[in-house]
């Protein structure tokens, strides 16, 4: 504690970081001291968490350093205490029970990231680089967004909740699945977080795995070498390459066949990638952000997501709220819509009249905010330049689109045979399916829970290829 006492005392200020060290290991307090003395940073050390404490009280850190297991306590209560006193301090944990539960631990609870012991010095001093580039944190949440810019807007409380679950999860190195139904706005949670880190001057690189053919995964992702088969005429980076140092969003992940989720797991194990046609691997610090609007644990139990990958990337879980659970929030966020999409298209800005929005409000949202962009966007593009009221406001029509129909009672009071009655009950299905998904057969095949090649061959069968 002599360093300290002699930094303590002394009035002269500068601008070089200054660094706490919770530990009570003198060698890793020696070893931490003597490397980032050499990178220019002030230290200081504590040996326990009232020590720690009192020092946090009377300065101010740029970055925290603290052993899991101290004599006075765990460091996962200094990681708290930080969280509650010095929410904009980042926190490291340097343990030498490194166990995955331990990392996890420390994640959750805040921690920007975690060091095993012995310390590699290298990947201390990436820490420390990372750590001390982060952003400042933003406690004002945005009433509208810029142009060219999407915010997740609102004020009711699971937005605010969102809003702050996000600037917690943007200042660790944690992986983060992101969960939520379609439309609820996982890609634009994904790149809040990538913004508002560490790495937000590099690549957000966002992938929608269920686009990828499967014969071209592992070049997509991992990149390969001009000439390595037919068709590589030059060198391709893949994925992980081209995030290095970024983030790498990896939306609708539950469509991963097996044998990529394999490959993948291997990746983001080793921090290492060989592009096809390569010999040699190629270090790689990616932080990845996963989402799908699928039940991802309900994915493992059936034997089609690897537990071991699921559990790599579901380090921090962030839930998405559907539209229709923060109705308050729909007129601010339909006005920020009508707004860009009116400077979009170079018309003069709409407004909704109280009944449009009472309808808007009252609407369901299948398809969360994305639906809303669209109900807005058709209405759009069929009124004129006037206030929007109920009349131009273009909600989907629920009702059948063939509206001779007899209803399915009446079907079935006809005496019609069991088959037949079973069909028009199928062909009602679709068509809604259809019309609610304007007519996106892979989106109706989601609706309706089927596959898109299932659904092609229900269509044809049922004869309605010929009506759509």
């Amino acid at each position: 504690m002599s360093m300290n006492k002699e930094r303590i005392n002394s009035t002269s200020r500068n601008s070089s970081p200054t660094i706490l060290i919770v530990d009570d290991e003198p060698d890793i307090i020696e070893l931490l001291e003597l490397t980032l003395a050499r990178m220019g940073m002030e230290v200081f050390s504590a040996t326990t968490l009232s020590e720690a404490k009192a020092l946090l009280q009377s300065h101010q850190f740029q970055l925290c350093f603290t052993d899991m297991r101290l004599p006075d306590g765990e460091g996962l209560e200094l990681v708290n205490y930080i969280s509650d006193h010095c929410s904009d301090l980042p926190v490291a944990i340097i343990t030498a029970y490194g166990t995955t539960e331990n990392a996890v631990a420390a994640l959750k609870a805040g921690a920007y990231d975690y060091l095993p012991k012995p310390v590699a010095l290298k990947q201390l001093r990436d820490l420390v680089k990372s750590a001390l580039s982060l952003p400042p944190l933003q406690t004002e949440a945005p009433s509208q967004a810029q142009p060219g810019q999407r915010l997740l807007l609102g004020e009711s409380l699971p937005m605010r909740q969102l809003r702050a679950t996000i600037d917690k999860l943007s200042r660790s190195q944690a992986s983060v699945y992101i969960s939520g139904e379609s439309g609820s706005g996982k890609e634009l949670a994904a790149r809040m977080i990538h913004e508002k880190s560490a790495r937000y001057k590099q690549a957000f690189i966002a992938v929608n795995c269920g686009a990828i053919p499967e014969n071209l995964m592992e070049s997509e992702f991992f990149g390969y070498k001009k000439g390595a088969f037919t068709g590589a005429e030059k060198d391709h980076d893949g994925f992980f390459l081209s995030a290095n140092g970024g983030t790498l969003f990896l939306d609708e992940v539950a469509d991963l066949p097996l044998g990529m989720q394999v490959k993948l797991l291997r990746v983001i194990q080793e921090k290492r990638v060989r592009r096809i046609g390569e010999t040699q691997e190629k270090n790689v610090d990616v932080r990845i952000i996963s989402a799908t609007h699928k039940k991802l644990n309900q994915c493992v139990e059936s034997g089609l997501f690897r537990q071991d990958l699921y559990y790599r990337l579901n380090v921090i879980e962030l839930n998405m709220p559907a539209l229709r659970e923060m109705r308050e929030d729909i007129p601010l966020i339909a006005k920020n819509i009508l707004t860009r999409l009116c400077r979009e298209t170079s018309r003069s800005i709409c407004e909704l009249k109280k009944d449009a929005l009472t309808m808007l409000i009252n609407y369901d949202y299948p398809g969360n905010v994305r639906e809303l962009e669209n109900i807005l966007e058709r209405t759009l593009a069929l009124c004129p330049d006037i206030p929007i009221g109920k009349e131009e406001l273009q909600l989907p029509a629920h009702e059948p689109l063939q509206d001779s129909d007899p209803p399915a009672d009446t079907i079935q009071d006809q005496g019609l045979p069991l088959q037949d009655f079973l069909d028009n009950l199928e062909k009602d299905s679709i068509v809604k399916a259809l019309n609610l998904n304007r007519y996106n057969r892979t989106k109706a095949a989601k609706t309706l829970g089927i596959t898109v090649r299932s659904l092609r061959y229900r269509m044809e069968r049922l004869g309605l290829n010929e009506q759509t």
